[in-house]
Parts: C-alpha cells; sequence; structure tokens
C-alpha cells in the first residue's frame, strides 16, 4: 500500500469521511475564480425590467475538487439580497453588507474545471454597482484567514449589454445641441462676474518677474514655483520693480474679489487679501494654452483683457469621503491642486464612518491600528470585518488605510497655501463603528493590565444596552451611547488634537463637522446608562431628546475651544409625533445658537424637499448640498454599466450646472428614476425669504465612497461634475435662471449650455489630461439611435470623435471613424474618443 492510500485509509477509520480530508488538504491558492453575469428572465427582456437576475460563477481552475464540506465563501453587496433558490448553498447575512455562501447537504464537491452557479440577485438591481464583490473563501481548518478569489472579468466586460433605450435617450438629448463654429469664449473658468477680451496679446516668457505687494508674498512665491514648472526658466518674486512682468498689487476690493487686467506690456492682478490674489492668479492660469502643463517651454501668448471677479459664496466645498475607501495623500494632493485651480476654498473631509476611521489621534492609536483596517474577522476585535469588497487581507488598500499625524499636516499646509480650508468631520452619534470597536479594544487591553479606570474613559458602547436598531447600512451596533460621560471624554480628546494639528500645521480651523444624520429608530431605548440619565436629568423628557441633549453637549466642547458646530441637517431637528408616526422636523428652538448644515434631502416625495430652504429661513446657516444635483457618486445615466449610486436619480455634468441655488425647484426635471416631473411637484413648497438667502452661506459637491475603489474611478466620479458644481458656487445666476419668461428661458438656458459645453471640452477638461499630472476623467458615451434599420450616433460635443466597431470587438483609436449614418447589419460597438486618446465605455447596438 503506497503512501497516498495508508493516508486516505487513515482518513477514513479516524474521521469516517474522505471530504474532511479533502477539506484539509486542498491547496485555496488560485483554485477558485468567478466573475458576475448578468442575466435576462427571457432573452427579450429589456435589461432595466425587474425581471432579471444576477449570478456568481465559481469556477474551480485548480488540479482538486472543491469538497463538500469544510469551507465558507465570503463576499459583500451593498444592498440587501433577494430570497432565490440555490439548493447546493445556504445564503447567510451578516451586518454591514457581509454575506456567507456555505454548502448544503446536497452539494456534490465542484471538480476541476467545473462551474457552479449561485444567484445573488440585489433588491432594486439597477447597475453593476448592485452586483456582488469581494469573493473571498475561509477554510475550517484555518478560520481566522481568508484567500482572495481572483475576479476574472473585474470591468464585468462579460455583462455588457444593449440598452438602445438609454441610448436612444442620450441621442435625443443630444440632439437638442445646436453647436455652430467655436464662438469667442470667456477663458476664465469659473464664469467672472464682469469680463472683457481685448485685441492682442501678452507673451508669457521664461524667467517673467514677479512684483508682489509684501502682504502677497506667499501667493507670489506660489506663483514662480508653477510658472517653474511650465516655463524653461523660473520667475524671480521681488517687493519693488518695473517694466514688463506681472504685478500683485493691493486695492480696497471685497476679501476675495480681484481685478485682473492682461497687457501687451504687463499683467496686474489686485485684490484687497492674499485669498483674492490667488484666485486672480488661477484665472490667470485658466488663460493659458490646455497644453501647457505637458512638458516647458519658453512662452505662451496670453489673451489681453480686462476682468473683475468676486465669488458667489464664501463656502465652496467638495465633500471626500475616505471612511467607506481610503483615498491616499496623493491623491488628495492632486484633489487639493484641482479645487484650487476652480477656486473652490474648503475640503470637507469625512474622515471616519462605520467602515474606517482614517487619522491617527496621538493617545488613542487603536482608531487606526483596529479602526483604520479592514479583513476576514466576524468578530471586529483586532481590525474590522470587510466592507465594499476589501477582501479578507487586513490592510490592504482600499479597504484599509489613514493618515498619520504628518501626513494630516502635510496636507493642512498644501490646502491653506492654496486658500483651502479643511474641515474635518467625525461623523457621530451615528456612522461610527470604526470609533467604537477602536476603544473597545482599548477598553479590554486596559482591563487585562487592571487599568480599569484608564479603560472606561473613552469607551463609547454601554455593554448593557439591550436596544435593537438596524442602519441604512445594514449595522446593528453603530451608535455610540449618548448617555455616557466617556463619550465627551472622547470628543473632546479628538477636538483637542486637531487643533494641536492645525495649530501645528499653521492652518485655520473655526469648525468640526460632527456628522448626525442616519441615526436609525430604536437606538438608546434599552441602555440602562440611558434610564439613568433620564432619571437624573428631569429636562430630558425621552429618549428622542437625547438627540438636541447630544450635540448640546458637543456645541459646548467646541464654544469652549471657539469653534463653532457644524452637521448634517439632523442636528437641528427634532422627532415629533404626527399622524401615529415619529418624524423628523426641523426644531426652532435651537435656530439662533448658530449651528451650521449641510442640507442634502430634497428628494421629491418624501416631504423634505423645501427643507433646505425651511432650515435657512428659520436662522440656520446652510450649505446646498443637495442629493439631486450635487452627490457626484451618483451614476451619470440609467445605463447598466454605468457606475455608482442611483437611489437619489442620476447626476451628469449638466445636474450641478442647471442647479439654481435660491430656487432650485425652478429648473428640477427629473424625479427619481430619471423621468420627467409633474410641472405641480413643488407646488405649495417653501421657498426662501430675503432674510433666508443671507443664511444660505454655501454650496457643496460631494463625492461618497462605497463604489469607489481605485483613484481612477475615484477622478472618474468627480469629473466633469466638479466644474459644473465650481461653476455655480463661484458665478452669478445666469439669465436663463431669472428669466420669468418660461419659454425664453429654456431657449435661453440651451444656448448658453452649448456655450458651457465648448469652454469645458475645449479648454477645462483638455487640460485635465496634463493639469496636476492628469486626471481620469468620464468621457460622454455616444448617442445612438437605431431605427428603421438605420444607425445613426451623435455626442454631446461635436469636438469628440465617435469610433465604432461591427464584429463585437472593442473599439480602439484606430477604429473607424463614425461620420454618417450606418444601414449595414452588424453587432456594432460605439465609443468616445478625445483627441488626447481618452475613452468613454463603450454602447452596444446590435443591427439586425
Amino acid at each position: 500500500m503506497n503512501m497516498i492510500s495508508r493516508l486516505l485509509r487513515l482518513c477514513l477509520l479516524v474521521f469516517g469521511s474522505l471530504s474532511w480530508c479533502f477539506a484539509q488538504s486542498i491547496s485555496p491558492t488560485g483554485t477558485l475564480t468567478y466573475k458576475m453575469e448578468v442575466a435576462r428572465a427571457t432573452p427579450d427582456a429589456p435589461l432595466r425590467s425587474a425581471v432579471r437576475r444576477a449570478v456568481v460563477a465559481l469556477t474551480n481552475s485548480g488540479k482538486t475538487a472543491l469538497p463538500v464540506s469544510g469551507w465558507a465563501i465570503y463576499f459583500n453587496n451593498f444592498k440587501r439580497l433577494q430570497k432565490e433558490e440555490n439548493p447546493d448553498f445556504d445564503i447567510t447575512v451578516l451586518d454591514g453588507g457581509l454575506y456567507r455562501i456555505t454548502p448544503t447537504k446536497s452539494f456534490r464537491q465542484l471538480p476541476p474545471g467545473a462551474t457552479a452557479r449561485i444567484k445573488v440577485t440585489a433588491e432594486d438591481f439597477r447597475n453593476l454597482s448592485d452586483l456582488s464583490l469581494g469573493f473571498y473563501i475561509v477554510w475550517d481548518k484555518n478560520p481566522a484567514h481568508g484567500q482572495k478569489i481572483a475576479n476574472t472579468d473585474p470591468d464585468y466586460l462579460g455583462a455588457l449589454q444593449d440598452e438602445p433605450a438609454v441610448a436612444a435617450a442620450t441621442f435625443q438629448q443630444n440632439a437638442q445641441l445646436k453647436f455652430g463654429p467655436l464662438a469667442k469664449q470667456i477663458k476664465i473658468f469659473p464664469t467672472p462676474a464682469s469680463y472683457r477680451e481685448t485685441n492682442g496679446s501678452f507673451r508669457l516668457h521664461a524667467g517673467i518677474r514677479i512684483i508682489a505687494d509684501p502682504l502677497f508674498t506667499k501667493e507670489a512665491n506660489l506663483l514662480a514655483e508653477e510658472l517653474g514648472g511650465i516655463l524653461t526658466k523660473k520667475s524671480n518674486v521681488s517687493a519693488t520693480g518695473t517694466g514688463k512682468a506681472i504685478f500683485l498689487q493691493k486695492n480696497n476690493a471685497a476679501s476675495e474679489a480681484y481685478q485682473l487686467s492682461v497687457q501687451k506690456d504687463r499683467i496686474v492682478v489686485s485684490a484687497s487679501s492674499p485669498a483674492g490674489i490667488f484666485y486672480g492668479i488661477q484665472s490667470l492660469k485658466t488663460l493659458l494654452p490646455a497644453n501647457a502643463w505637458e512638458r516647458k517651454q519658453a512662452s505662451y501668448a496670453v489673451p489681453t483683457l480686462e476682468a473683475e471677479d468676486a465669488p458667489r459664496f464664501g463656502h465652496r466645498a467638495l465633500l471626500v469621503d475616505v471612511g467607506r475607501n481610503f483615498r491616499t495623500k496623493a491623491e488628495l494632493l492632486k484633489v487639493l491642486d484641482l479645487m484650487a485651480l476652480y477656486k473652490m476654498n474648503v475640503l470637507h473631509f469625512h474622515l471616519n464612518d462605520d467602515e474606517g476611521w482614517r487619522l491617527e489621534i496621538p493617545g488613542l492609536p487603536e482608531l487606526t491600528e483596529v479602526g483604520a483596517r479592514r479583513g476576514h474577522t466576524l468578530t471586529d476585535g483586532d481590525h474590522l470585518r470587510p466592507t465594499y469588497g476589501s477582501g479578507p487581507v487586513a490592510g490592504a488598500y482600499p479597504g484599509s488605510g489613514y493618515y498619520t499625524k504628518s501626513d494630516y499636516i502635510e496636507l493642512l499646509r498644501f490646502a491653506t497655501a492654496r486658500h483651502i480650508r479643511v474641515i474635518p468631520e467625525i461623523e457621530t452619534p451615528g456612522h461610527a463603528r470604526a470609533a467604537i470597536y477602536s476603544m473597545e479594544k482599548r477598553y479590554r487591553d486596559l482591563m487585562a493590565k487592571g487599568q480599569k479606570e484608564a479603560a472606561e474613559k473613552y469607551r463609547l458602547k454601554d455593554p448593557e444596552d439591550e436596544s435593537q436598531y438596524r442602519s441604512v447600512q445594514g449595522w446593528r451596533d453603530n451608535v455610540v451611547n449618548v448617555a455616557l460621560p466617556s463619550v465627551y471624554n472622547f470628543m473632546e480628546k479628538v477636538t483637542d488634537e486637531l487643533l494641536a494639528m492645525y495649530k501645528e500645521a499653521d492652518a485655520p480651523l473655526a469648525t468640526i463637522h460632527f456628522g448626525g444624520d442616519e441615526v436609525p429608530a430604536g437606538v438608546w431605548e434599552k441602555s440602562p446608562a440611558v434610564k439613568a440619565l433620564l432619571e437624573k436629568d428631569s429636562s430630558i423628557k425621552n429618549v428622542d431628546e437625547l438627540w438636541k441633549y447630544y450635540f448640546s453637549k458637543v456645541n459646548t466642547i467646541l464654544e469652549a475651544r471657539n469653534l463653532y458646530l457644524y452637521g448634517w441637517e439632523e442636528i437641528g431637528m427634532k422627532k415629533v409625533l404626527k399622524n401615529g408616526r415619529k418624524r423628523m422636523v426641523e426644531d426652532s428652538s435651537i435656530a439662533h445658537i448658530g449651528y451650521q448644515m449641510d442640507v442634502w434631502n430634497n428628494l421629491l416625495g418624501t416631504g423634505a424637499e423645501d427643507l433646505a430652504y425651511r432650515m435657512a429661513n428659520l436662522g440656520y446657516r446652510v450649505v446646498l448640498s443637495n442629493v439631486t444635483n450635487n452627490y457626484a457618486d451618483m451614476a451619470a445615466n440609467k445605463s447598466f454599466n454605468e457606475p455608482g449610486m442611483f437611489w437619489a436619480g442620476y447626476v451628469d455634468i449638466d445636474k450641478p450646472y442647471y442647479f439654481i441655488p435660491f430656487d432650485y425647484y425652478r429648473n428640477s426635471r427629473e424625479d427619481l428614476d430619471g423621468n420627467p416631473i409633474s410641472p405641480n411637484a413643488y407646488q405649495g413648497k417653501k421657498v426662501l425669504t430675503e432674510e433666508g438667502k443671507k443664511n444660505i452661506v454655501g454650496l457643496q459637491i460631494a463625492l461618497w465612497g462605497e463604489t469607489i475603489e481605485t483613484p481612477e474611478r475615484f477622478e472618474y466620479m468627480l469629473l466633469p461634475k466638479l466644474l459644473s458644481g465650481a461653476e455655480r458656487a463661484w458665478a452669478k445666476d445666469p439669465d436663463w435662471a431669472t428669466e420669468p419668461d418660461t419659454a425664453k428661458s429654456s431657449s435661453d438656458y440651451l444656448l448658453a449650455w452649448v456655450g458651457y459645453l465648448q469652454r469645458v471640452w475645449s479648454r477645462e477638461i483638455p487640460r485635465l489630461d496634463y493639469y496636476a499630472g492628469g486626471f481620469s476623467y468620464r468621457v460622454p458615451t455616444p448617442g445612438v439611435l437605431l431605427e428603421n434599420g438605420k444607425v445613426t450616433a451623435n455626442n454631446q460635443y461635436p469636438g469628440l470623435a465617435i469610433r465604432y466597431t461591427t464584429d463585437g470587438t472593442a473599439p480602439t483609436i484606430k477604429s473607424p471613424l463614425y461620420t454618417f449614418p450606418l444601414t449595414s447589419k452588424g453587432n456594432y460597438l460605439f465609443r468616445t474618443f478625445t483627441q488626447k486618446g481618452k475613452s468613454s465605455r463603450m454602447i452596444r447596438v446590435v443591427n439586425e
């Protein structure tokens, strides 16, 4: 009997099953692969109909059979899965979108080369961002570790479907745009308040002198550094001088206003403040050719002109969520450079969430040791469990990662030099799971050392709390217990460490954003600590009033440090009983305190359509963060293959552009499904009062990170939407926004929109091929209309090329150029290409 036979006989004698031995001996590395398949119920069913399914095709690509037991496969799904028949597999939902697949008794191994198909269809399944991801296997013999299962189709090309309805809708949108010859354009972006171009140019040559008022020395040095990157000789900065030069001069304009005068023999930027000078310099940079940042040259021609400008809003923000998926310091530095170019002045830094804590806090190392790391675990003891497909390996990007104190100070200094305020968000009391589990690890470690007082000092949960709740994202344990004094010790500690970092960086900090959104029903109701607080403090009538109690305590912490409270809209709201149901309404009793809030909810049919205006009218300072127009993480259109969320509708470059801050009802066009809204959709809703208008302090573009795994996807979702957000935050209302005649307003809008697209696609998007190292912006897909056997295509901007193939292969820059309607039969694939060769997603239309 050979050795293998002896081992097999031993397995049978000792364990009574060969499957146990196979489960312990099979090598999982490289054994399993998977890909996602999107199927229709019938071949003729539309892809976007409710009758479709998603399947994970699990293939054994190894040499040994996957045994009947001894393993489990884990994966993530952002949305809850539908209940489906999978006789060979049990699928169990765990918290936070983590799922587990285990074999049933009917499973009969998976031989080498074989594929098992498991139905994993998400509820309200519309696009590829709803597909399951992050599959890994865990073996019973090694339950603490998981091994990634490779995705053989990571771009889901196998799920590419023909979507003639989506392509046709895009075609009709593009057909409304009437482009003539490239008109003389405003070359400054965003649109300045006053602009007059004259005939002539200034030769910006290598080594040009910069003559700056001493107040503007920092801005002058930064300009010299930037010019040194595009010119063959660096510029010198001096306080006095004459002749051909760039002059940075002081005047008496408003704080962020500037004047820019480009003459044939000099350039003069005038402002009363360093910020104003900086914005004038950014306008000067947008006058340069788009390819100025490609390579150094000896000189550039700058058109002569006169411009006066000032921002509409003092708060022009981009929210970047690094809690769900981490963004590196290098990615953030690029974004700060981009924000500065387009005069955005606030980075709203969403630094923590249920799925991650991203900033080192001296004295609380557990926050990053535990809260900044995701990997396989069911206890969340030493790190957090996988979410958003982050996989089994703790420490792997982008699920894991954090900024050290020195990283953060570097980011602050970089931002401050570019007149960008970094507002940190410490999301509480909900969305706090990463912080909660980090502090639980601290508690356990210190208790093991007998240090009870230290262990309890920063604890965020009441261990005896038996309250039952479930957050929107599926967590049952993500809300701090606001009755605990230790919670406020934690908030003070984090606040003080943040202040110390800002002081060391010499960066301004006037506020900390403390979140406040999406605290689910049921929290705190069965907490002994809460019960004791209610008995002790008679001013708190019930659990619902803990909301105001919490934020008043946080506000006191901030006020003691000369900071004001900033949060989501809920910080100024309260729960009331209405028609037998609890609902959140605005709280007028604290409107005078000085809270500032981001109001995101203007969803049709929720009763919150006018919430931003109601809060501003009451006296709250409001930043318009309207989800329907300003959430960049929403998918650009209804295509299955377009990444992003869609729960609040679809957001492309046009949505932030046509947003009217003081009357966003007026130009709202679509419901949450992308369909036209009724003319009376906003009937009876509150309008802004004149006093309310004074409380609209700014506008924010938000980029949430659930579906963003790579730097390329991050930039794809952000651009070019960010340009429209910058335009609307900086520039005054365009004429079409205030035109009372509806028909004229519509026609004026189309003219303005065409002009805007010409500016963006002929100047600003080409600039992004080179600026700050170049960006991976979204290229619009072509519109394609199949009608009566004829295939017609068009694009959002005629300067973009459409190329196609007829044999089902992916179009390249060398594929045929579309120039006229096509009548040949074929499996057409279309793509848009920029002059630089960047391409859009593919659009498939079959002409049979």
